[in-house]
């Protein structure tokens, strides 16, 4: 959804429950330094109050909108372009819901550059729709997601594990209204020990 305010009104169910295996498994509290890959309109901002945050994400219009809601730091840019030095890299990397638009050469190649940005004792946290093995409700809502390339289970895993050395990799469902719609993992990844 190209449109900042639709794509906002979309997440509105999803967004609290779609974070919250990050807030059970880490104490926000302790991250020095967030960058926030695919950030959108700034749906993740606020639970990185008070915390360095870079949001980052290709669409102009919704930088625009998350600057004018949190000002906070967002730039709009690829990436996969991005480089910081050694002492500026990241404890925190967070991928929500961005690589199921991705074909798998590209998210490859996103991972293993997010693996340049990552701390020596930083961790990835990504968040992911799957796609389910049965036919049922959260199966029909994953086909129907704009995104092109939503995986099994174990492709995800594969190919997380492919760039980084797996901490937690995390099935859950997302409900709306008693329904689960939403079939998520989440992954917490840490750099592999040839990166440290």
């Amino acid at each position: 959804m190209e449109n900042p305010f639709a794509y906002r009104l979309v997440q509105i169910p999803f967004t609290s429950r779609k974070l919250a295996p990050i807030l059970d498994h880490n104490n926000t509290h302790e991250i020095r330094r967030v960058l926030d890959v695919g950030c959108g309109p700034g749906t993740n901002t606020a639970i990185f109050a008070g915390v360095d945050y870079l949001g980052m994400d290709i669409n102009p219009d919704y930088i625009e909108q998350a600057r004018r809601r949190f000002h906070r730091n967002f730039v709009v840019a690829d990436v996969t372009q991005y480089r910081v030095s050694r002492d500026e890299r990241y404890d925190f990397i967070l991928v929500n819901s961005l690589l199921h638009h991705l074909p798998e050469d590209a998210v490859q190649n996103l991972l293993q550059h997010l693996s340049t940005l990552l701390a020596p004792d930083g961790y990835i946290h990504i968040l992911e729709l799957v796609l389910p093995e049965h036919p049922f409700f959260a199966r029909k809502m994953a086909q129907w997601d704009r995104g092109e390339y939503t995986r099994p289970l174990a492709q995800w895993q594969s190919i997380f594990q492919s760039a980084f050395q797996n901490v937690l990799f995390e099935p859950y469902p997302v409900h709306v209204a008693g329904v689960e719609a939403l079939s998520m993992v989440y992954f917490k990844g840490c750099p592999k020990q040839s990166l440290m």
